[in-house]
Formats: structure tokens, C-alpha cells, sequence
């Protein structure tokens, strides 16, 4: 009796160290970490081993780049949070079997060295089948899915069927109901559709990813890249003291553009530079003698000495006309008494 709980306990005991001693197995080590990121033992260095059935999560600035024993490459965005959930060696270059649980959050994938059918990843909203492929993708915390195409092609496969991402920018959005849009080139208002100007922050620049797998991201997203909150901005520099400065002088005010006018005649504003016609001469002494007119206004002095000599003229004319006259009427007169 006492031997057989001997020997059930002893099992117990046996299972429960085996369990994990292949939970611990190996299965990739991180090669870049940046701000906080953490595993199944605590905070994730880098060169830290990862592990089969680890959850792995990054905190709202965090970022984790992986690589895994057959040279697939994974990178984890900031507030994200990711199960590898199988991990079945082949050999020492591939893998049987590789799957991985995206609960939320932004993702980076590329594919190593083993078969695409050996790669699975699995979403609330469906599943993305891998054919030699890299690609992003993103799940909100509602379990929309956003997958993006960068090299090769891959599936996503939902409740509401399948589609095919086989170009470049190629991008499909579903959410687990089965809504699923058609596959089509990726734009800035797929930020709109899913509700957050932070997803996809690898397209955008927001994340900037070390080594080959940064260079596969563009779409023409960098210019809807909000400010980058991965980086730590340094402390603000303490001001100068002030300096007592001179005051600050009046600068002249600009003049005013005045309206142009006509200009006005000289005789409207005395200038010293006036010609001299403009003024009346004072008349010189031998002008002034006679060069009034009886109104006393300036005149021809010889016109009127003309006048004056035809005016004594005619009176002369006359006076000796007259005389004429009376001697003709005398003798008009002695001759008719001449005649009685």
C-alpha cells in the first residue's frame, strides 16, 4: 500500500520537473530591445534567450526584435503582446512547425529558412498563411486585424473566407464577425478603419526597426507619422540668466506711402526760384513818366500823346473852321445888300 504511493508520488514528482525542462527549450534570443519588454521570467535583455509557450509583452513604448533558431525574424511594437505557441525542431536549420498567438498589438514577420507551410500566425480575427513572405500586421484591442504585404505572399483566412495578398502594399482589414475588406494598396485612412494613429508604426517611422528587417517598411505611410513616443526626449536646458540690456531703441516707423498728386502751378506757392516774369516790374523812372492811363492803369505813353495831339488838333481844326464859316457869312451878307 504505502509502496504504491511511494511510487505515484514519485511519478508526480518526475512529470512535474519534465514539464519545465521543456518549457525552458530554446527557441530564439532577442537582438535588440528598446525602453521595456518583458518574458515569462521577467524583463527581456538582449541576447536573452526566448522560449516555447513564453508570453511576450512591450510596454506602451517598448520594442523587441527576435530571431529565431532558423532565421526567422520577429519584431514587436510598443504595447503589444504575443505567445509563441509551437515550436517543433527539424533541424538545426528549419523547423517542423512554428505558430505563434498575436492577442494585440503591431508585428513585423520574416521568414526564415524552413517551409512556408511550417509557419502559422494566428490572430482574434483569423489566420495569416506565410509562403516566403514578409509582412506587417496589427491587432487592436477589439481583435481587428490589419495585415500588409511586403515581400512575397501570404493568406488571411477568417470566419468571412480568404483573401490573396500577392503584390507589394497589398492590405487586407477583418474583424472576428467575418467582416473581411478585399485586398487592396494600403493608404493612410486604413488608420482611420482601425481607430489608432499609432498602428503600424513600422510603415509610418513611428518604430524605427535595427539591422535588414527595417528596410522592407514604406507604402507611402511616412507622411501620416505622427510624433515618434519611442523616443526619450532629453531634458529641457536650463535658461540663461538674463543679461540686463541696453533699451530697446524706437526703430522709425516707415513712412507712408504718399498718393500721388498733380503737380500745382508756381504762381499757387512763392519759390524763391520763380522766374521773374511771374512778377510785375516796378516801373523804372522813365517808364513811370507816362505809363499810366488817365484810370491809372499801365499804358502806352505814346498813344496817349497821340491822342492828346489829335485832340488839340481837331480843336484847332475847329476854331479855324468857324472863322472860315463867319467870313463866308459876312460876305454872303454885303453882297445881298450889294445887290438890294
Amino acid at each position: 500500500m504505502w509502496g504504491r504511493r511511494s511510487l505515484l508520488a514519485a511519478l508526480c514528482i518526475a512529470l512535474s520537473t519534465m514539464r519545465p525542462a521543456i518549457a525552458a527549450e530554446p527557441v530564439g534570443q532577442a537582438v535588440v530591445i528598446r525602453t521595456e519588454v518583458t518574458g515569462q521570467a521577467g524583463p527581456i535583455e538582449v541576447n536573452t534567450s526566448v522560449h516555447r509557450d513564453e508570453r511576450i509583452r512591450t510596454s506602451q513604448s517598448g520594442l523587441g526584435q527576435f530571431l529565431f533558431r532558423d532565421g526567422t525574424k520577429l519584431a514587436v511594437g510598443w504595447g503589444s503582446s504575443v505567445v509563441i505557441d509551437k515550436y517543433v525542431f527539424d533541424d538545426s536549420q528549419s523547423v517542423r512547425k512554428l505558430t505563434i498567438k498575436a492577442a494585440k498589438g503591431t508585428f513585423r514577420w520574416v521568414s526564415g529558412n524552413s517551409k512556408s507551410s511550417a509557419y502559422q500566425i494566428l490572430t482574434p480575427a483569423g489566420t495569416i498563411g506565410v509562403r516566403g513572405t514578409a509582412f506587417d500586421f496589427y491587432v487592436g484591442p477589439d481583435g481587428t486585424t490589419a495585415v500588409v504585404l511586403l515581400n512575397g505572399a501570404a493568406s488571411f483566412c477568417g470566419p468571412g473566407g480568404c483573401r490573396q495578398l500577392q503584390q507589394r502594399c497589398d492590405c487586407v482589414v477583418a474583424k472576428p464577425n467575418g467582416d473581411m475588406s478585399p485586398a487592396r494598396r494600403v493608404d493612410p485612412s486604413v488608420l482611420d478603419t482601425l481607430g489608432n494613429s499609432r498602428a503600424l508604426p513600422f510603415l509610418s517611422g513611428n518604430q524605427r526597426l535595427a539591422g535588414g528587417i527595417g528596410m522592407l517598411g514604406g507604402c507611402n505611410m511616412a507622411s501620416v507619422a505622427p510624433e515618434r513616443k519611442d523616443r526619450i526626449r532629453p531634458p529641457p536646458a536650463a535658461a540663461p540668466a538674463p543679461q540686463k540690456q541696453d533699451p530697446p531703441q524706437k526703430q522709425a516707423e516707415p513712412q507712408k506711402e504718399r498718393p500721388n498728386k498733380p503737380d500745382k502751378p508756381h504762381h499757387d506757392k512763392p519759390h524763391h526760384d520763380r522766374p521773374h516774369h511771374d512778377k510785375p516790374d516796378k516801373p523804372s523812372k522813365h517808364d513811370g513818366h507816362g505809363r499810366h492811363d488817365t484810370d491809372g492803369k499801365p499804358g502806352n505813353h505814346g498813344e496817349d500823346h497821340r491822342d492828346h495831339d489829335r485832340d488839340h488838333g481837331g480843336d484847332r481844326d475847329r476854331d479855324h473852321g468857324g472863322d472860315r464859316d463867319r467870313d463866308h457869312d459876312k460876305d454872303r451878307g454885303r453882297n445881298f445888300n450889294r445887290g438890294r
